[in-house]
């Protein structure tokens, strides 16, 4: 039976972290890595074999991953899961002059979004996950798919440019917003030095989440329910590996209407739930006979995988926040790594 040792663990751990956020697709660099490498890698972290102890492990990485954006977003998490015990609230007992059904706000209706954009990839991940990743998962496959993936990249890339004045506005008044907000917390805190510090730490994590509030108010105006059910099933080519998660449901965003950042952030808090849910289904997997072994292995991987996800996190929100910023960079090194890892698993 073949064996996860540690070295395995760690560098499949981090890179799964990374590149789960980044549109780079994170089950792709977990088939072509080890099949790039060779030797003892290609048998041990084989995706496709029914029972291999790789799939336990990966198990550990999708929770870990989720663990990672819930905790980033956890503000954000926070008001949305209220606004969705508060929508059942109203389903219960509706107020006067509306409908039973109707969300009464920005969250409620993200809320509903998001489980609504769930539900098509959760259907397809139970049904076709197993036939995907036993037919599609070999390397020369795969090093097409991340090729495609480099082409919807550009393509939307091609997309924003119409709504690029909209997104430098937009960026324009949320810097402005924060500008006066940040003067506003400095002369509220002006009565002594430790005061100053804790009332502009204080207002600057008002002024992210109000910024926060802002995006999802246009997500929610620009996709509604048919485009979250669309970018929720957009999701199901992920399932290819070399097709990014996130990288499609970007380029979807913004053939909605939506900026980049914005649908980087609609992108993440989608991937949240279907990652873990993932992870979830699979856990007696990792506690069954394949996990049998390897859970310290796993544990190592996952702690790896939490803080590269977290840290990819910071980076691309920050990313993102630049108009100027692209998903070109990202575009370009699918189309040479799949172009590559092609022609050399082809001639080796």
């Amino acid at each position: 039976m073949s064996h996860l040792t540690y070295a395995e663990a760690g560098v499949i751990g981090l890179l799964q972290g990374i590149t789960e956020l980044f549109p780079v697709s994170s089950l792709g660099h977990a088939v072509l890595i080890p099949a790039i490498v060779g030797g003892q890698w290609a048998q041990d972290l084989d995706v496709s074999r029914a029972e291999s102890p790789y799939l336990a492990y990966i198990v550990g990485l999708h929770v870990a991953t989720a663990a990672a954006m819930i905790l980033y977003f956890w503000r954000d998490w926070l008001r949305i899961i209220r606004a969705f015990f508060a929508s059942l609230g109203h389903v219960i007992a509706p107020a006067p002059g509306t409908r039973r059904f109707e969300p009464q706000d920005t969250d409620q209706m993200l809320a509903w979004m998001i489980i609504l954009a769930t539900i098509p990839v959760g259907l397809a991940g139970v049904a076709l996950e197993h036939l995907f990743r036993v037919y599609f998962s070999r390397p020369i496959l795969t090093s097409c798919f991340l090729f495609v993936n480099g082409l919807i990249l550009l393509a939307g890339e091609r997309a924003r440019r119409r709504g690029a004045d909209r997104e430098a506005q937009e960026v324009a008044a949320d810097l402005q917003a924060v500008s006066e907000r940040q003067k506003a917390a400095v002369a509220a805190g002006a009565a002594g030095a430790g005061g100053r510090h804790s009332s502009g730490q204080r207002a600057l994590k008002q002024q992210h989440a109000g910024l926060a509030v802002e995006s999802d108010r246009r997500i929610v105006r620009r996709c509604g329910w048919l485009g979250s059910f669309y970018l929720g099933a957009s999701q199901i080519l992920a399932l290819l590996p070399g097709i990014s998660r996130d990288g499609t449901v970007m380029v979807g965003g913004m053939f909605r209407g939506l900026s980049r950042q914005d649908a980087a952030r609609f992108s993440f808090l989608l991937s949240a739930p279907v990652i873990l849910a993932a992870g979830v289904l699979k856990i007696p997997d990792l506690t069954g006979p394949l996990g049998a072994g390897i859970r310290g292995q796993v544990l190592f991987g996952s702690l790896l995988s939490f803080v590269g996800a977290y840290l990819a996190l910071r980076f691309l929100m920050r990313y993102f926040s630049d108009p100027r910023r692209t998903l070109t960079p990202f575009a370009i090194y699918c189309m040479v790594a799949g172009l590559g890892a092609a022609i050399y698993l082809s001639v080796r």
